[in-house]
């Protein structure tokens, strides 16, 4: 089993977001969980994928759910 990982600056790519900004959610609890691995910062694609699924919505006042999930 070959478990996938992006680093920082992947996710960041991935998002269109900056670096300073996932350190900014890490710090303050926000964003998919993460490993520090000797100071090296580390995202399972699996985790990052289930966050993205968990953040999907049809409206502003009704959240979506992923394929499989309950609408």
């Amino acid at each position: 089993m070959s478990i996938k990982h992006l680093n920082q600056r992947h996710l960041a790519d991935r998002w269109d977001v900056s670096e300073a900004t996932l350190e900014r959610w890490r710090s303050e609890g926000i964003g998919p969980v993460y490993l520090k691995l000797r100071g090296r910062v580390l995202y399972r694609v699996e985790d990052i994928e289930a966050y993205e699924a968990a953040s999907l919505h049809r409206s502003t006042s009704e959240r979506a759910f992923a394929a499989g999930g309950a609408a």
